[in-house]
């Protein structure tokens, strides 16, 4: 069987892209398995291929020993001495013990080890294939579907597109040559299985690399994608190159590039808008096609306040909020929209409840004050009849001392009259 054998597996490497040398060890394996299976002359045994004639050895490898207890495992030292005097206790010798008739039970179970073998040979090298393919788009046919998932045939492996990856409102026929978006591929035991997207974001950055070869080459680059699958997506691109207008480079002549885009989107609405460093002329740029009056930032809630004129506040917000749903995503701040009338009367709001709470505050600080003022002159009539009682009550007691000074003085007895009746009208 050599030639046949050489033969056979020259058209597997060709037809399978499986080297020689993973068959030819998935062989030897599998004759090693068979033959323990089917003779016991042997249990340690080696399995050779030539590659030259396409021959197969097996070898019966025996350990030399001084007395021998398994002789399918032990061979003595007289007779590895009797085959070669420099042996010596310990080393191994190889007996060729290759059965004339390795039979049908070993050739069956052989091939079926080579089977596994060369299945796990093609899935390792489909994963390795694909794998490289991960986060980037291909284009596959669709070949069926099931309640589960839309199976995309990508050449040598089908790829499955589940319900939320589809995009709303788009039909799948069999045949149908579609672009996709793979999202993970993943190395099952039944083999690989490839996981991919029409909904993706990043399927429109692939597809506008593809149609746009400033964007490829990273002349133009895409700053931020948000899309709403099958119906609209705003892209913003800006440019290495000042002399390079980004927008016009992506819409490309009479609108082609982004034309073709919008096709294999099955018609979904594209929005190019410039992007730009300074976030209000970002966010005005976002919002387009309406026009915007005034940004202002809430940068400690990440948020903003849009105003745009009156005429204008519906094709701001658009249909159902998208429009402004979808500059929140491209931008990253919280967008509040308002018309010009809605935001003065926001304005004299404010104002109007910040003079009701200055005048509130002034007649509050006032009564406070009328209280405080009223305090202090309580206190101070209070300590000023403190005074005056004081006052009153030590002048008694000096003219009280003189009178008794005066008694003890019987000299001047009508100067003790005066200065008594002085006293008692003080006193009362």
């Amino acid at each position: 069987m050599s030639k046949e054998m050489l033969n056979a597996l020259d058209a597997l490497e060709t037809e399978k892209g499986i080297a020689k040398e993973i068959v030819i060890e998935a062989l030897e394996a599998a004759l090693v398995s068979a033959y323990k299976r089917n003779y016991s002359q042997a249990q340690n045994v080696e399995v050779e291929f030539d590659m030259k004639k396409g021959n197969i050895h097996v070898y019966a490898v025996k350990e030399v020993v001084e007395v021998v207890f398994d002789s399918r495992l032990e061979v003595s030292i007289e007779d590895a001495m009797d085959i070669n005097k420099a042996y010596e206790i310990g080393d191994k010798i190889r007996f060729e013990v290759t059965p004339k008739d390795f039979g049908r039970i070993a050739a069956q179970t052989a091939k079926q080890v080579i089977m596994q073998r060369v299945r796990e040979a093609e899935r390792s090298i489909i994963y390795n294939e694909f794998v490289a393919y991960e986060n980037d788009i291909m284009q596959g046919i669709v070949e069926r579907q099931d309640n589960r998932y839309i199976y995309v045939n990508l050449g040598k492996i089908e790829a499955v597109l589940s319900k939320q990856e589809q995009i709303p409102n788009e039909t799948y026929k069999a045949h149908d040559r579609i672009k996709v978006y793979v999202t993970k591929v993943e190395n099952t035991s039944k083999g690989p299985q490839i996981f991919v997207s029409r909904s993706h974001p990043d399927l429109l950055k692939r597809l506008f690399e593809q149609e746009v070869p400033e964007i490829y080459d990273g002349t133009v680059e895409i700053v931020s994608i948000a899309r709403e699958a099958g119906d609209r997506a705003k892209v913003a691109v800006m440019s290495r190159d000042a002399n390079i207008d980004p927008v016009g480079t992506c819409v490309g002549p009479k609108g082609q590039r982004v034309q073709a885009i919008v096709n294999e989107l099955k018609g979904e609405n594209m929005d190019i808008v410039e992007w730009n460093e300074d976030p209000a002329v970002y966010i005005a740029n976002a919002l387009n096609p309406a026009q915007v009056v005034n940004v202002t930032f809430n940068e400690a809630q990440g948020s903003c306040v849009v105003v745009v004129p009156d005429y204008q506040l519906s094709l701001a917000i658009g249909k159902r909020g998208q429009n402004a749903r979808l500059a929140a995503k491209l931008t990253g701040y919280k967008i509040d929209i308002k018309s010009e009338s809605d935001m003065a009367a926001l304005l004299d709001a404010q104002e109007e409840a910040g003079m009701e709470e200055a005048v509130d505050y002034a007649e509050a600080v006032e009564e406070t004050l009328a209280i405080e003022s009223e305090m202090n002159a309580e206190e101070v009539i209070e300590n000023f009849e403190d005074l005056e009682d004081s006052a009153e009550l030590d002048e008694a007691e000096e003219l009280n001392s003189e009178v008794e000074e005066n008694i003890l003085n019987p000299e001047d007895a009508e100067n003790m009259i005066e200065l008594a009746e002085e006293r008692d009208g003080i006193e009362e």
